[in-house]
């Protein structure tokens, strides 16, 4: 239901948004939509959290994610507004939708096309073809269960938890999903290639529930997108859209605390002790900064500091941006996504997750957007952006990247240069974001980049909640809640939000707003 803005006193109820990334502007549309009068502070210059971007001598740099699957989670978003998402954005498709390179010469391109993708695996491992479309048909079933049931329903009760855990159980959630692919195919580029997807949300295939086989067939039912202008120009025109609705957005407004009185929550004070009132707040921090900081004048039963502490957090990320010029027509082999894989991979996985170890080889994703879009860089010239999935800095002996960040970025250089010959001599702009980057810029615990790291007993209703265990009138949206992180994950904690807050009734005065989910 659309509520416009009333031409006098504003009487809606009023909704704070903390933090207008991807699942704070999502919920600030939905809250919008709903009759609320929404305000999102958030500490940065532009919207969009980790999707948003730096403009470098004409470089425009996507700093988080890339590609956009499931766009039907964004279409929806919008018609609930009342608008028409392909009307604000050019979303195209992308065939291939990435490239897979091995140190010996292999290459596998992934589309959405069951029979180039057979040709494709027959041609790295006949004798795997069988297990290769077993994969396929389990992946669908979990995508079926994972995504449209599990993925996009609240989880905060223990019920919701024990109804689906026969589903679980016939699905083997408590296998990896490494050990999943690995049961059905006996080539090591296979094994890869079918279990690398949840390093795009910060997990370790090899200890993540095999549940995330389900990317697989989300992208081929759905295919992978770029969005031109990149992910944020979706942040813009969410946040055009929440100020459409009567919304405010202030950029470099920094949240302290969350202010309670009468034990729920009653808006946030700043960092400048600005104070802004609310009948309910949103959290689009990250889970653990809510907890640990914007709560910590109030007592926690759950999610206590030591409890925090404990998790298992997703990965880091070491990723470097620069510019090329003259360099459009060069590389024609290079597309829009490659993914180098390094000469080993469970060991390296278990180096960065388990060991908390920098090691001298490495897989890379390299981003080349100017492959379908120009505008993100100067005519002629390119715009690349080179990921490394390295330990967070909760590890014993964390990286130091202060002092280790030249050494890596010449290790990645090396592979990158395997790839374009001379790549180095055309760059004309750079920069880095490490996990100590990620640590100030987002305040993430640990420098990680996507929250908690989706392990079995970190997901569902293991996660910090969409409704606040510890605070009535509190909801979190964002990677660190249900269902989790990548773009369709935060998209579907706004909507998991939607279900838990019902439309507002205007009035007059303040008054108590009653907790949804209780």
């Amino acid at each position: 239901m659309i509520h416009p803005t009333p031409p006098h006193a504003d009487t809606r109820p009023k909704a704070i948004v903390v933090g207008a990334g991807i699942g704070g502007l999502a919920a600030a549309m939905r809250l919008g939509a709903k009759g609320y009068a929404v305000t999102v502070l958030d500490r940065l210059d532009l919207p969009g959290g980790r999707g948003s971007s730096v403009t470098q001598h004409g470089h425009r740099f996507d700093l988080g994610p890339t590609i956009v699957t499931v766009p039907q989670t964004l279409r929806e978003l919008w018609a609930v507004c009342g608008r028409d998402f392909d009307a604000d954005i050019d979303l195209r498709p992308l065939d291939p939708f990435y490239e897979i390179r091995w140190p010996d010469g292999s290459n596998l391109h992934v589309n959405g096309d069951s029979e180039f993708m057979r040709a494709g695996v027959a041609r790295l491992s006949p004798d795997d073809l069988k297990g290769y479309a077993q994969f396929v048909k389990d992946a669908e079933a979990r995508y079926s269960f994972g995504f449209e049931q599990l993925g996009r329903r609240p989880m905060h009760k223990l019920w919701d938890l024990v109804k689906v855990l026969p589903k679980f159980a016939m699905l083997r959630a408590d296998r990896s999903v490494y050990a999943h692919a690995a049961r059905l195919v006996r080539d090591d580029r296979l094994r890869m290639a079918l279990s690398f997807h949840p390093l795009f949300i910060g997990g370790d295939p090899c200890h993540v529930t095999s549940i995330y086989a389900l990317v697989a067939h989300l992208e081929k039912q759905f295919g992978v997108h770029y969005a031109m202008g990149g992910v944020q120009a979706i942040a813009q025109a969410m946040a055009r859209i929440v100020r459409e609705q009567g919304g405010t957005l202030q950029m470099g407004a920094e949240v302290d605390a969350i202010s309670t009185e009468g034990g729920r929550a009653t808006g946030v004070r700043l960092t400048d002790g600005t104070h802004y009132p609310a009948d309910i707040v949103i959290s689009n921090a990250d889970a653990g900064h809510t907890y640990t900081r914007l709560l910590r004048h109030h007592k926690r039963r759950r999610w206590t500091d030591a409890k925090v502490k404990r998790q298992r957090w997703s990965s880091g990320l070491y990723v470097w941006y620069f510019g090329t010029r003259g360099t459009r027509e060069k590389w024609a082999d290079v597309g829009h996504h490659t993914i180098a894989s390094g000469p080993r991979y469970t060991g390296l996985l278990r180096d960065i997750f388990i060991n908390g170890k920098l090691s001298d080889d490495m897989s890379l994703y390299i981003h080349r957007p100017t492959v379908t879009d120009p505008t993100a860089a100067p005519a002629g010239d390119d715009t690349f952006y080179v990921l490394s999935v390295v330990p967070h800095l909760g590890h014993k002996n964390p990286v130091d990247w202060a002092a280790q960040s030249d050494a890596y970025r010449a290790k990645m250089a090396k592979i990158v240069d395997g790839m374009m010959p001379g790549f180095a001599d055309h760059i004309t702009t750079e920069m880095v974001l490490t996990p100590a980057d990620f640590r100030t810029r987002y305040l993430s615990p640990n420098g990680a980049g996507f929250s908690l790291e989706p392990r079995i007993l970190q997901s569902a209703w293991f996660r910090p909640h969409n409704v606040s265990e510890e605070l009535p009138g509190l909801y979190l949206v964002g990677a660190g809640t249900h269902p989790g992180a990548g773009l369709p994950g935060v998209i579907s904690t706004a909507e998991v939000l939607g279900k838990l807050i019902p439309d507002a009734t205007p009035v007059a005065t303040p008054a108590p707003f009653a907790q949804a989910a209780e």
